[in-house]
């Protein structure tokens, strides 16, 4: 079955990637992120956008824009501009990530949040002319909650205090963020608005399934968040992913750290072997009717039938990112 990762960051084409790639038949949707105010993710999505037009078959790409620039009057024009270009350069949507709400500023000091009315024309923009938008709002729900080991995230966390919102009352609150997410998508129902990492509505599937059920023009992506399916009740997300088979897609959030082709040879070998691995992880615990080992964790595999594993793995990514037929 055709496969379409529709949320990583893997920007190379060594030939022992393709042949992982051809393998499984994988096609990867490399997602930009935009970082700051002055273009500085160009780099990669030149990169993503070589491998897209030079190999359609395994590579497509997500574009992203610059971080807000509040004393620019030209903003959002620049913006548009940008966008227009990507996207008859072959994107297939656009990004806005967590920094948005949680680390962009007024000079007041206030947070600048997604449903700014700053970014509205923008999304109107996208919305009109059939393009998505991939959004990556707030975190995790551990990120406010104490560090507890075992937990999903206790390892990110630790290793990235600067993310970890516990005992920080002059961050936005995680319920603050997701208001203002969902106030985008009340303001825009004819924008297809993919929620990465479940939404950041992990912790629970039925709290995203309200949510779903809220907001039609609403889907969402598994990347980053396998452990926080597997730490559920296996016949509550089995239930969860058929009822909404037609709006999750699935995603690994994959980071290529340095290049496999730049590795030595028994580097790039473990660096290939460790992708090989989290795919064989995720389609165990989706198809397998018996046992899986997830982070040394024995869980029981979902077993979705073969109609539901489909679009999941493949058709819904093409029904929310069009360009990717």
């Amino acid at each position: 079955m055709p496969i379409i990762d529709a949320h990583i960051h893997y920007g190379d084409d060594a030939p022992e990637l393709l042949a992982l790639l051809a393998e499984f038949d994988i096609r990867l949707h490399n997602i930009c992120v935009s970082q700051d105010s002055h273009g500085g993710w160009r780099e990669s999505a030149d990169r993503y956008c070589f491998l897209a037009q030079t190999n359609p078959r395994r590579y497509a790409w997500c574009t992203s824009f610059d971080l807000p620039r509040l004393d620019d009057p030209d903003y959002v024009k620049g913006v548009i501009a940008g966008l227009e270009q990507d996207f008859a350069a072959g994107a297939v949507a656009c990004k806005v990530w967590k920094n948005i709400g949680m680390e962009v500023r007024y000079p007041d000091g206030r947070f600048f949040q997604v449903d700014d009315p700053l970014l509205a024309p923008i999304f109107d923009w996208l919305a009109e002319r059939g393009h998505p938008l991939l959004a990556h709002i707030a975190e995790p729900l551990d990120c406010w909650l104490p560090l507890r080991e075992g937990s999903p995230h206790y390892g990110y966390y630790s290793r990235n205090p600067e993310w970890h919102m516990y005992s920080r009352p002059d961050y936005p609150s995680h319920g603050e963020l997701m208001a203002a997410r969902d106030r985008v998508l009340a303001q825009h129902p004819n924008l297809r608005f993919i929620g990465a990492h479940l939404a950041s509505l992990e912790y629970d599937v039925d709290v995203l399934a309200a949510t779903l059920d809220r907001y039609p023009n609403l889907a969402v992506d598994t990347s980053a968040r396998l452990f926080d399916l597997v730490v559920q009740d296996s016949a509550k997300v089995r239930a969860f992913i058929t009822k909404y088979q037609d709006r999750i897609l699935f995603g690994t959030d994959v980071v290529m750290r340095t290049p496999p082709s730049a590795m030595a040879p028994r580097e790039r070998a473990q660096a290939i072997a460790s992708l090989r691995s989290v795919y064989t992880t995720h389609f165990a615990y989706f198809e397998s009717t018996g046992s899986v080992t997830v982070r040394d964790r024995e869980v029981q595999g979902l077993g979705l039938p073969p109609s539901v594993l489909e679009k999941l793995y493949r058709t819904n990514a093409k029904q929310w990112y069009p360009g990717l037929n």
